[in-house]
């Protein structure tokens, strides 16, 4: 079975979010695109929790969700959430996103009553959490062995695990002795799998790619998503392929072009400033406008990390397609 999945979406309770993203509407929508498994997003705050509870099924066969107005619609939802954790690492303060995909909404229950310990889950649907990226993994593998945590759009400048601006320069370094639990990266919009493979130090991990998409329109949701052939569609055969990196299962991600990313190129939006990494560089990452510090692009903070040159394709790679 072809499956088509965008695991990393918003519900109407996030911030910046279209207040016309509830279940149905996402459905309908991700049937429209060609999507047949969406990640719920931010089953963390308690009324996108209480709605999907109220508009969502277990499929029997699956374990996942359908739509309860529509269970003949060819579109499943999996328990999907992000979080954003703020924690002090060697003097710096790190503010690092990361998604979670759980089985079952009771074991998005138990996750909710753990992490409510360390941030008010009502205030935003990606919560904010007084804790450690460690300390989060350890929260959500200690409710069930088949949830999965990775960090989320991985290079962006602010709230990245690669981010310039207060992120690592290793996944080991953010998640320390929990490291063993992360399988997984999602490139984000502003880098593609290529970008990512001149890191040797990633190899191990699975690409994956979504949309971190806050409305339901066609040409966002879906705008990145992952390819997998499976025997059938349930959580844990699409969680165990990209845990293994299972080439036979996981075929390829849909990617974006790069270039169309926010955070592709290092600049000043509001000086109308966006440079290559070379040209950063030459200007000493200083606008020619308004003389501040620039954002540093995903383009340059690769550069900084890459041992490989551009065109470098590691033996395990999962193929890729850009739209």
């Amino acid at each position: 079975m072809r499956v088509v999945a965008d695991l990393h979406i918003h519900g109407r309770y996030s911030r910046a979010t279209s207040q016309s993203m509830h279940i149905e509407e996402i459905a309908r929508f991700a049937k429209i695109k060609g999507l047949n498994l969406v990640g719920t997003g931010d089953f963390t705050h308690p009324k996108w929790l209480k709605e999907l509870q109220e508009n969502l099924i277990q499929d029997a066969s699956s374990g996942l969700y359908r739509v309860a107005s529509d269970p003949e619609l060819p579109v499943y939802f999996m328990m999907t959430t992000e979080v954003s954790t703020i924690f002090t690492f060697e003097g710096e303060v790190k503010k690092i996103h990361h998604v979670i995909l759980t089985p079952s909404m009771e074991t998005a229950i138990q996750i909710n009553e753990r992490l409510s310990r360390y941030g008010d889950l009502t205030v935003d649907g990606r919560p904010t959490l007084d804790m450690s990226a460690p300390e989060l993994v350890e929260e959500v593998m200690e409710v069930s062995s088949e949830n999965m945590v990775f960090p989320a759009h991985a290079w962006t400048p602010w709230f990245s695990i690669f981010g310039a601006f207060s992120g690592f320069d290793s996944v080991e370094d953010c998640y320390q002795d929990m490291t063993k639990h992360i399988h997984a990266l999602e490139t984000g919009l502003s880098s593609d799998p290529p970008m990512n493979w001149r890191l040797s130090k990633l190899d191990k991990f699975t690409l994956v790619s979504n949309s971190d998409s806050h409305s339901y329109w066609p040409w966002r949701m879906g705008r990145e998503a992952n390819i997998f052939e499976l025997e059938r569609i349930s959580y844990k055969e699409v969680v165990d392929a990209i845990r293994t990196k299972d080439k036979r299962r996981f075929k390829f991600t849909i990617e974006t072009d790069p270039a169309y990313g926010k955070y592709h190129w290092t600049g000043h939006r509001n000086c109308h400033v966006s440079l290559s990494p070379k040209e950063a560089i030459k200007l000493g990452n200083i606008c020619p406008v308004c003389r501040k510090k620039l954002t540093k692009g995903v383009e340059q903070r690769v550069e900084e990390l890459a041992d490989r040159p551009e065109g470098f394709i590691p033996e395990n790679a999962i193929g890729y397609m850009h739209l």
